[in-house]
This record gives C-alpha cells, sequence and structure tokens, in this order.
C-alpha cells in the first residue's frame, strides 16, 4: 500500500518560498525541442521527461500565476498571461503520452511559461523603479 503525505498549502506560500531551478530545465527544453520528430527515444524515458517537465511548468505557472495577480487587471500583459495559463492548464493536465511530440509540447509550453514570467517580472520592475528627474540643461 502506498502512503501519501499531504501538505495543507491553501495560499500556496510553500510553492512561492521556492526558487525555481531554471537552468537545467530550460537546458532540458532546449535539448526535447531540438530533437527530431521521429527521434529514437525510449517511451518510457518520454514518460519521466514528460513528468518532470509538467512538474516544473505547474510550479512556473503558479510563479506566473500568482504574480500576474499583482498587476493591474486591464494590464496587458496580464491578459496576455492569463491566455498562456489557460493553456497551460490544459496541456499540463493532459495525459502524458510516451511520445516525443508529447514531451515537445510541455517542453514547448514551459519555455512559453518562462517567457510570460519574464515579461511579468520586467513590468514589475519597470514600474517600482524610481523615476529619475531630467535636468532642462
Amino acid at each position: 500500500m502506498t502512503s501519501y503525505t499531504v501538505l495543507h498549502d491553501p495560499d500556496g506560500l510553500l510553492g512561492a518560498e521556492l526558487p525555481l531551478d531554471r537552468e537545467p530545465h530550460m537546458a532540458l527544453v532546449k535539448e526535447v525541442l531540438a530533437w527530431p520528430d521521429m527521434a529514437d527515444v525510449a517511451s518510457g524515458d518520454c514518460l519521466q521527461i514528460a513528468l518532470q517537465l509538467t512538474g516544473h511548468g505547474r510550479a512556473v505557472a503558479d510563479d506566473v500565476r500568482r504574480l500576474s495577480a499583482e498587476l493591474p487587471e486591464d494590464h496587458e500583459i496580464r491578459a496576455l498571461a492569463d491566455v498562456v495559463l489557460r493553456e497551460a492548464d490544459r496541456r499540463l493536465s493532459a495525459r502524458r503520452m510516451g511520445t516525443v511530440h508529447c514531451v515537445q509540447q510541455r517542453a514547448r509550453m514551459v519555455r512559453a511559461l518562462y517567457e510570460r514570467l519574464d515579461r511579468i517580472n520586467s513590468a514589475r520592475s519597470i514600474a517600482s523603479s524610481p523615476r529619475t528627474a531630467v535636468s532642462p540643461n
């Protein structure tokens, strides 16, 4: 019999405290997307990679969701993040297949989520940076 540990975290604070391990996952994304469509990768390996990308994609999506919620509701970057998050929810909840196509779809989703996260962070840093006065000289 398998036992599971369930953590009660209704506010999502545990995930928010942990930094994402971006570099190795983006290296995996880059490698997976370089595979040809008919790459000879074992089904079990594809399932493991899909599982890893799914878990990481969900963690990135949580960050995107949390940070985009801090932007004004009518902010363009927030609207685009909402579109990507809906697609991420759909794709990351789909059944994992032991195929190169499945792994590449998840890799593309992780890449898109990081693109959104970067844009949100850029918008937040611009909004929080102190405005410098321009000298009339």
